[in-house]
């Protein structure tokens, strides 16, 4: 790319903010029964965050590439962009490894079939030849390794959504709408392992969350931001998020259940998380919107040393997702083999955080320490046979 046509891009630590955030939220959602995990959205709403991330992946993927593909580098976006993807399914591989290793060697040290069948590596453990084919193919998936493959696919045909979006932004969003219908009103998603089975993550609903926040990163967010800053978008969001935090309420208290009527029960169940139910879409908005009012960008709060191990996370946010599987399933088993107590929940649930950002610290050290690298000048080979001496 000439030097001319560099795009430079402002780091937004809102952003790498709210990623970890949502790092955090995974870690602690993925431990079952834990007392900590009442601090995550998933409890207070429709949506969690499974939102959060793909929306700041659409959303970064058109505020960095979209201008590079609008200047005419279509190939430079396309080969970063893939090779992403191909990071992401190696670490997925890698990942998937290790996290059944992990979990083989857990059932015959301790004689308890319990986490083959909970974690769904029961048939892995007795045909892993089969296995490990399916899992290279995407199709077979433990239990917390669904969202990865998700990723791999919205990243890998990002290039070909983005070339669209800059020429035609509004009409690719349009189509993007009328894929996701069609594919919940047909059925329409990926084939998993075993047969019969699909995608936790279906790809072709979940690709409207992506789109739309591409579509904000290309420039949509400014032509809808009177609306954003609106009083009557913020009242609307504001009491759709207080109907949300009722309705869930009620799955934890069942006298609480006994308050919605049964028509509106029909209305909204169910919630479908696979193929990104309107009620996740739209609650998920609503947080975004109000977010978007009261943490603009630049907000000195985000420099605040307290902040930054959040920040790191996000900012290394595939490598902690990845350890953060394997600390959940850590803490998963400390919990299950030992004692379930409040005080235990608390240590398992602030020391793999702790681990996070210790790992986070790491790495980005390590990102700090310069490459030193030699440049490899080419000798033609008609030089070298003249040369005397040289073969």
């Amino acid at each position: 790319m000439a030097e001319q046509d560099k795009v430079s891009v402002e780091r937004d630590l809102r952003l790498d903010l709210f990623r970890g955030v949502g790092l955090w939220m995974i870690f602690l959602d993925h431990i079952p029964h834990d007392v900590v995990s009442w601090l995550t959205l998933r409890n207070y709403g429709f949506s969690d965050a499974a939102e959060f991330f793909v929306f700041i992946s659409g959303y970064l993927a058109g505020f960095i590439y979209g201008p590079i593909i609008k200047t005419g580098h279509f190939l430079a976006a396309l080969k970063r962009l893939w090779k992403r993807a191909i990071e992401m399914y190696i670490a997925h591989i890698m990942l998937f490894l290790i996290f059944t290793a992990q979990i083989a060697r857990t059932v015959r040290k301790f004689d308890n079939p319990l986490y083959a069948d909970e974690f769904n590596v029961h048939n892995f453990l007795l045909h892993p030849d089969v296995l490990i084919g399916q899992a290279l193919t995407l199709r077979y998936k433990p239990v917390n390794l669904d969202v990865l493959p998700l990723f791999i696919v919205l990243i890998a045909t990002a290039p070909f959504m983005l070339w669209a979006m800059v020429r035609r932004p509004n009409l690719t969003l349009l189509g993007s709408i009328v894929l996701y219908v069609v594919a919940r009103k047909f059925d329409l998603n990926l084939a998993s392992y075993p047969p019969g089975a699909t995608w936790y993550f279906n790809p072709f609903a979940w690709q409207l969350m992506f789109v739309f926040a591409a579509w904000c990163g290309t420039g949509g967010v400014n032509r809808i931001w009177p609306i954003i800053q609106s009083r009557l978008a913020l009242a609307v969001a504001s009491l759709w998020l207080l109907f949300s935090f009722l309705i869930v309420m009620t799955w934890h208290h069942a006298t609480l259940g006994t308050w919605i009527p049964a028509w509106l029960g029909k209305i909204i169940y169910p919630i479908d998380k696979t193929n990104l139910d309107m009620l996740r879409f739209t609650h998920f908005l609503a947080i975004a919107l109000i977010v978007s009012r009261y943490v603009p960008h630049g907000w000195a709060v985000l420099n605040q040393r307290w902040l930054r191990p959040v920040i790191l996370c996000g900012q290394h946010s595939l490598p902690i997702f990845c350890f953060g599987v394997f600390l959940s399933f850590a803490a998963h088993w400390i919990l299950m083999q030992y004692t379930r107590g409040v005080w235990e929940q608390l240590a398992v649930s602030a020391g793999g955080i702790l681990v996070m950002i210790g790992i986070a610290w790491v790495l980005d050290r390590t990102d700090r320490v310069p490459d030193l690298f030699v440049d490899a000048a080419e000798i033609r080979s008609d030089k070298v046979g003249l040369e005397p001496g040289k073969a």
